[in-house]
C-alpha cells in the first residue's frame, strides 16, 4: 500500500511543477525577443546617424532608422551643436509590452562641421 502512496505524491509534484517551468519558459523567450527587438533599435539609430551624417536629408534618415527599426518604433533625429542625434523607441515585444519601452540612441558628427585641411 506505500507504493501507490508514493506515486500518488510523485504525481502531485509533477502537477505543481509544470506550471512553474512553463512559466519559466514563457519569461525566457520573451527575455529573448526583447533583447533582439533591442539590438534592432541600436541597429536602427545607427543606420540613422550614418545617413543624416551623410548629410541625407533628415527624412532619409527618418526613412532608413524607421526600415531597420522593430515595428511600431519611433524615430526622432536632432541636431546639437556639431552632432546629429537618432533615437528609436519601440515597445517591447509582448502582451501590451508589458509596460516596457526599449530605446536607442546614436550620434554622429555632421559632416558640414568636419575640417577637410586642418590649420
Amino acid at each position: 500500500m506505500r507504493r501507490s502512496e508514493d506515486r500518488g505524491a510523485v504525481t502531485v509534484e509533477a502537477a505543481m511543477a509544470l506550471p512553474a517551468l512553463v512559466v519559466f519558459t514563457m519569461a525566457l523567450v520573451w527575455a529573448l525577443a526583447a533583447a533582439a527587438a533591442q539590438i534592432q533599435c541600436v541597429d536602427a539609430a545607427r543606420a540613422g546617424a550614418r545617413a543624416v551624417a551623410r548629410s541625407e536629408p533628415v527624412t532619409a534618415a527618418e526613412a532608413a532608422a524607421r526600415a531597420a527599426a522593430p515595428g511600431g518604433a519611433r524615430v526622432s533625429v536632432t541636431r546639437s551643436g556639431e552632432l546629429w542625434r537618432v533615437t528609436v523607441e519601440a515597445p517591447a515585444p509582448g502582451p501590451g509590452g508589458l509596460g516596457l519601452t526599449l530605446r536607442a540612441g546614436a550620434a554622429a558628427l555632421a559632416e558640414d562641421a568636419v575640417e577637410v585641411n586642418p590649420p
